[in-house]
């Protein structure tokens, strides 16, 4: 096969909510992880032959622990910025919830299975943490704080710790206050490091939309520390850029990973070059004017990469549904075996779960997948022949602080084809359309620009699309983007009243229009 490598890449590496990303190099392989709140399963792990492109493998985390805590949507709780390590055969994560505590998990595969979380620091508002063997044999975790939750914010505590991450064997000391940095504000997100004899932390501060990234260094963990701003938006149209990874390569190049944040599509990642200057400082990104780097769009690509098809810079593909879950499918709380049967034969069965809110926000058998950042057209298709529950309800939903969704209904042993939304959270959904009787099958699409509005759609053979006339403005959550999502539920009963709805292969067809012969017809008013 002929295979070149690709002379340039495309920021970003990663366009979709892939939030707090930290990355490891293991011979020739690199692995990711990123925050997941209170998404179950969590923590997901990425892996990369180059840098650029990325699969989504496996979660480390089956469900968000306490368990009982997060049998309901928690959002904004749950997994916060995490690390990644491997050290000594073993690769390890360490997580915060900044409600309960910093966490570590460790696994011979990053592919899993991962041991139980086990609390190494219990508290609150220890957030961002990151450990560091260092050459002398001592071990240390640097952390931020959560003014939420700790009444403080914009410092960095470094603690000694002993080699397995089981126990804190040393005194926590502040050694960098943002407050004595001059216009510095939200310092949060340190990776430590060590190189040359030096120790370095690698941060972010000034917040996630408008702020730059600083290196820290001293020869001693807990300072003092000296400090550069070495990358920051400058002129460039990558607000942030916030906290990632520093990672090399097998021949010695040197790569920064790190998020930006767009909105209603999430934290995005991006990848910079980097370089040491002979007075042993990194650079990053492009020379900007005033001498900090700026982030690049386009770049040469590091070794190892090679053309691989079309440009889709997203770690999953479609689901059709004829095995196990793809790892990019998340649940709004901690999954109970009821709400699905599983995927088998091209088909999803989802559970009509008793619903005493009507608000798809406090569901946690919402099934859904991170927003692609790039136009898309989404689809599925809905079965309701099993949907039995009066009222009992099933569709495609954008799913953020907003909220609107395509789909069916059942009510007085009719199925309808209904679109709805809602603006305000505990309140009531608002019909978009109205309800036009179907034979109970539909074909449902969203279409979005990429940015923050999408159409929604419905079919009943598949080709001829009735469609808003008007956009929805898609919205993020708590933290979080925007997702995509599944979902079936009825009124408050005895759990089975509502039956179950059935889901076709979904589709996801990026950067596309749509056929002149298939353009959409406006749906009815309401």
């Amino acid at each position: 096969m002929d295979v070149r490598r690709a002379p340039t890449y495309r920021n970003p590496v990663i366009d979709a909510d892939y939030s707090d990303p930290d990355a490891v190099r293991v011979g020739d392989e690199y692995w990711m992880i990123a925050s997941s709140f209170n998404l179950a399963p969590g923590l997901p792990v990425l892996r990369s032959s180059d840098l650029v492109h990325w699969e989504h493998v496996a979660n480390a985390l089956p469900e968000v622990p306490p368990t009982g805590h997060f049998s309901l949507p928690r959002h904004g709780g749950g997994v916060w910025a995490p690390s990644l390590r491997h050290h000594d055969g073993r690769f390890v994560i360490v997580y915060p919830d900044p409600d309960h505590g910093i966490f570590v998990m460790t696994a011979t595969d990053p592919r899993g299975p991962w041991s139980t979380p086990r609390a190494l620091i219990e508290g609150r508002g220890l957030i961002d943490p990151c450990p560091l063997w260092a050459d002398d044999g001592r071990a240390y975790l640097v952390h931020g704080w959560a003014k939420s939750r700790a009444g403080f914010k914009n410092r960095l505590t470094v603690v000694e710790v002993s080699a397995d991450l089981t126990r804190v064997v040393g005194r926590p000391r502040v050694v960098i206050d943002g407050e004595d940095l001059d216009g510095f504000s939200t310092l949060e997100g340190p990776k430590l490091y060590q190189r040359d004899g030096w120790y370095w932390i690698f941060a972010p501060a000034g917040g996630v939309e408008t702020g730059w990234q600083t290196v820290f260094r001293s020869r001693d963990p807990y300072g003092p520390y000296e400090h550069r701003i070495v990358l920051a938006q400058g002129d460039t149209e990558i607000n942030g850029p916030h906290q990632g990874a520093w990672v090399d390569t097998p021949g010695g190049e040197h790569w920064f990973l790190h998020f930006q944040d767009r909105g209603p599509i999430g934290r995005v990642v991006h990848l910079q070059p980097m370089r040491w200057t002979d007075d042993g400082w990194p650079e990053m990104g492009m020379p900007g004017p005033d001498g900090v780097g700026q982030p690049v769009l386009r770049h040469p690509s590091p070794e190892g990469a090679v053309e691989d098809g079309p440009d889709r810079r997203l770690p999953y593909e479609d689901d059709d549904f004829t095995g196990r879950l793809a790892p990019s499918w998340t649940w709004q709380a901690n999954p109970r075996a009821a709400w699905t049967a599983g995927p088998a034969d091209g088909a999803l069965r989802l559970a009509a779960v008793a619903d005493d809110t009507g608000d798809l926000r406090l569901l946690g058998h919402v099934l859904s997948q991170r927003m692609p950042g790039q136009a898309a057209v989404i689809s599925t298709t809905i079965e309701a022949s099993a949907l039995t529950g009066d009222a009992s309800r099933a569709g495609l939903v954008l799913l953020g602080r907003d909220y609107a969704w395509v789909g069916v209904e059942r009510a007085g042993g009719v199925v309808r084809a209904v679109m709805r939304a809602s603006t305000e959270p505990g309140g009531a959904e608002r019909a978009l359309t109205a309800g036009v009787p179907i034979d109970g099958t539909l074909h449902v699409r969203v279409r979005t620009d990429g940015a923050e509005q999408a159409w929604l759609g419905w079919s009943t053979d598949g080709r001829t699309w009735t469609e808003l006339a008007d956009a929805v403005a898609f919205t993020p959550g708590r933290w979080i983007g925007t997702h995509v999502g599944l979902f079936a539920a009825a009124p408050l009963g005895d759990g089975s009243a509502g039956g179950a709805a059935t889901f076709r292969p979904l589709r996801t067809v990026l950067d596309v229009e749509i056929d002149v012969e298939d353009a959409a017809q406006e749906a009815p008013a309401a």
